[in-house]
C-alpha cells in the first residue's frame, strides 16, 4: 500500500455543485484517468469539465485507448504496481479478481447520497468479493439484436421478439447485397477476448456449449462448439462485410450507422447510438429485439459493466474517489440528460434511470432492462460449469488464453484456417495453458 496523498478530500455529498466537495489543500490534485475509446466515455471525458469546474483544486488527465490496448496496459501496470494511473475504467472480470488480489482500493464509505441501493443488484454482486465492492458501475450491458425495419418491409420479413441464430442468417442472406454496399449481418471479428470472443462464446452458449466442464477440461472439441463456430463462420462469409476480422464494437456501430448492416448483434449499449440523428444514417428505421437464441437461451446474452476503479498504487486515492462517485452518480446521469438527451443516460446501473420519460425517450430500454434480469453469469450453460461467466470465465488465465483463441477463430473468419481447425487447436492450446497453470485447482 502506498501513504494517500498529502491533500485530504472530505466527500460529503455527491451533488453537482461547488460545496459537493471540499478539499483542505491548495496544491492541485492531477488525476490520470485510463478509459476506453467508447462514445460513452468520450461523453464523460466532456462533461468532466463540470466536475473541474466545481472542483478546481482536482485536474483531469486523459488516456483514452482502443479496448484492447487499455486492457493490456491495465493489467500490466496494476499487476506491476506502476501507479501510472488513479481511475481505471474496468469490467467485472477485472473488478472481480483484482479486488481479490487487493489491487484496487474498495469503494467504501460512499455518502448517503450516493444511493448505492439505486444500483441493480446483479450489477453490485458483479464489481463485488465477498460483499466489498471494488468498483463503481458507469453503465451495464447486455446484447441485443438491431435491425433495420425499412429493409425487412421491403423484403416482406418479420423479425421475432425472440429470434433463432438460423432465423437470424436466414434474414441476413436475404438482405445481403454487396452490391450496394449492403450486408446482411455485422458481427464481431476482431481477435480479444473481450471483443470476438464475447459475441461467439454467447453464440456457442445458446447452441449448449461451455468452455470448460466441472474438472476444468476445455470443451471446443464438443459438438456444440463445432456447430457454433461453423455457423459464425459460414454466416459471416456468406453475409457478412469484407474485412470483418478487423471489426469490433466501435467498427460495427460505424458501419450500421453508416446504413451498410441489415442485422447487427451486439451490446445493448449502442441503443442510443443508433438513434441518435447526428450520428447515425438510419436512426428513423432502426428496431430491437432479443439476443439470439438456438437450443437453449441460457447464456444467450451476456453481462458486463464499464466501471470505474481505483487501484491502491494510486497516490490521490481520495480525488480519484470523489471523481469515480461523480461520474456514476445519479447527479451525472441528470447532467448528461440535460446536455445531449435522456436516451443517452448511461444505461443499466441504476432503478431510478428507468423513468417514464427515459423508457418513452429510449426505445431499447425494456429489452435491456429484460435481458440483465436475467442474466445469470453463475448458469451460462445448459450443462454445470466450474467457472462464474457468460461471455467470458472469471480466472486469472482468461485473458491470456481468450485473446489467443480469439486470433484462432478470428483466422477461420478469414479463411486461414477453417473452424473446426481453429477448435482443435483452440483445444489443444487451451488443454496446455489450463495444465501450465495447474487446473483442476
Amino acid at each position: 500500500m502506498h501513504t494517500p496523498a498529502k491533500t485530504l478530500l472530505a466527500i460529503a455529498c455527491l451533488g453537482l455543485t461547488a460545496s459537493a466537495f471540499s478539499l483542505s489543500a491548495s496544491a492541485a490534485d492531477t488525476l490520470t484517468i485510463a478509459t476506453v475509446n467508447n462514445s460513452d466515455m468520450i461523453r464523460m471525458q466532456r462533461l468532466s469539465k463540470t466536475f473541474e469546474q466545481q472542483h478546481p483544486d482536482i485536474k483531469l488527465n486523459w488516456v483514452v485507448l482502443e479496448e484492447n490496448v487499455l486492457r493490456q496496459r491495465l493489467t500490466t501496470d496494476i499487476a506491476t504496481q506502476g501507479g501510472q494511473f488513479d481511475v481505471l475504467t474496468i469490467g467485472m472480470y477485472e473488478a472481480a479478481l483484482w479486488g481479490a488480489k487487493g489491487w484496487l482500493e474498495p469503494m467504501t464509505d460512499l455518502p448517503a447520497t450516493y444511493d448505492l441501493d439505486d444500483v441493480f443488484p446483479s450489477v453490485r454482486e458483479g464489481l463485488s468479493v465477498k460483499g466489498t465492492l471494488y468498483a463503481l458501475p458507469f453503465y451495464a450491458e447486455s446484447s441485443m439484436t438491431y435491425y433495420r425495419t425499412d429493409l425487412f418491409k421491403a423484403a416482406g420479413l418479420t423479425m421475432p421478439e425472440r429470434p433463432t441464430w438460423e432465423q437470424i442468417a436466414d434474414f441476413a442472406s436475404k438482405l445481403n447485397d454487396p452490391s450496394k454496399e449492403q450486408y446482411g449481418i455485422c458481427l464481431r471479428g476482431k481477435a480479444g477476448w473481450g471483443e470476438n470472443i464475447a459475441l461467439i462464446t454467447t453464440m456457442a452458449n445458446s447452441y449448449g456449449g461451455r468452455w470448460f466442464d466441472e474438472k476444468w477440461q476445455p470443451q471446443f472439441n464438443t459438438e456444440p462448439w463445432k456447430k457454433a463456430l461453423n455457423f459464425y463462420v459460414d454466416t459471416m462469409k456468406k453475409s457478412g462485410p469484407p474485412g470483418a476480422s478487423s471489426n469490433g464494437f466501435n467498427e460495427n456501430l460505424a458501419l450500421f450507422n453508416s446504413g451498410k448492416c441489415a442485422i447487427w448483434v451486439d451490446a445493448s449499449v449502442a441503443g442510443s447510438f443508433v438513434i441518435d440523428k447526428t450520428q447515425s444514417k438510419v436512426a428513423d428505421s432502426v428496431a430491437f429485439t432479443y439476443a439470439p437464441h438456438q437450443v437453449t437461451d441460457k447464456g444467450s446474452a451476456w453481462l458486463y459493466s464499464w466501471s470505474l476503479g481505483i487501484p491502491t498504487s494510486s497516490k490521490e486515492k481520495p480525488a480519484a474517489k470523489a471523481f469515480a462517485a461523480w461520474a456514476t452518480s445519479k447527479e451525472y446521469a441528470e447532467l448528461v440528460a440535460k446536455t445531449d438527451g435522456a436516451a443517452n443516460v448511461p444505461p443499466g446501473t441504476r432503478k431510478s434511470t428507468y423513468s417514464d420519460a427515459y423508457m418513452k425517450a429510449a426505445p431499447f430500454a425494456n429489452i435491456t432492462l429484460e435481458s440483465l434480469k436475467v442474466a445469470d453469469p453463475s448458469k451460462p450453460s445448459v450443462d454445470p460449469v466450474p467457472y462464474i461467466g457468460i461471455q467470458l470465465v472469471t480466472i486469472p488465465e482468461f485473458q491470456g488464453i481468450g485473446t489467443s483463441v480469439g486470433k484462432l477463430f478470428s483466422a477461420a473468419l478469414t479463411g486461414q484456417t477453417t473452424a473446426d481447425q481453429a477448435l482443435a487447436a483452440a483445444q489443444t492450446s487451451t488443454e496446455r495453458d489450463m495444465k501450465r497453470a495447474g487446473y483442476p485447482k
